[in-house]
């Protein structure tokens, strides 16, 4: 697998969605949680969703529990939370693993091709952020504490690119 359109992933109904879908667009892709501290960057990332949709970026949620036990919720709970709390719009997929043995196969390709701080693969916490540009690579990685309106520029520059 080279580009993240080589990768397919289930969404909330259980049904696998290849993300060759989203060829030649950027990708925000973000491991997210509805009971995390960062949760309130739902309202940011729906806001790029919104003001760059047109133009060819897709916000890619991806639910994960590892940490803290923050998103314990089924994928219906999961839907009503993104829905009721935040008015999500863009696409959130089925709760995953970013780390260990059974990691998403997308994931494991994120962290090894753009390691977080000294080299790390590991996902820290949850709403790490990867910035996919339109040839399917990775062009950034992003903390979460990194805010969605503060990578905007690099969103805008990926766009252009």
């Amino acid at each position: 697998m080279t580009t993240a359109y080589d990768f397919s992933a289930d969404d909330l109904d259980g049904v696998t969605r290849p993300l060759d879908a989203y060829r030649g667009k950027v990708l925000l892709i973000v491991n997210v949680a509805s009971k995390c501290g960062f949760t309130p960057q739902y309202a940011g990332l729906e806001a790029l969703y919104r003001d760059y949709r047109a133009q060819g970026l897709e916000v890619l949620g991806f639910p994960c529990d590892q940490f803290g036990h923050q998103e314990p919720g089924d994928s219906e709970a999961i839907r009503s939370f993104c829905t009721l709390t935040y008015d999500v719009h863009f696409p959130v997929f089925a709760k995953i693993d970013v780390n260990g043995d059974k990691a998403h196969p997308l994931f494991q390709w994120l962290k090894s091709t753009k390691p977080g701080l000294l080299g790390t693969e590991g996902i820290k916490w949850n709403f790490t952020k990867f910035l996919v540009g339109r040839d399917g690579q990775v062009l950034q990685r992003y903390a979460p504490t990194d805010k969605p309106q503060a990578i905007e520029p690099d969103i805008k520059a990926a766009l252009a690119g």
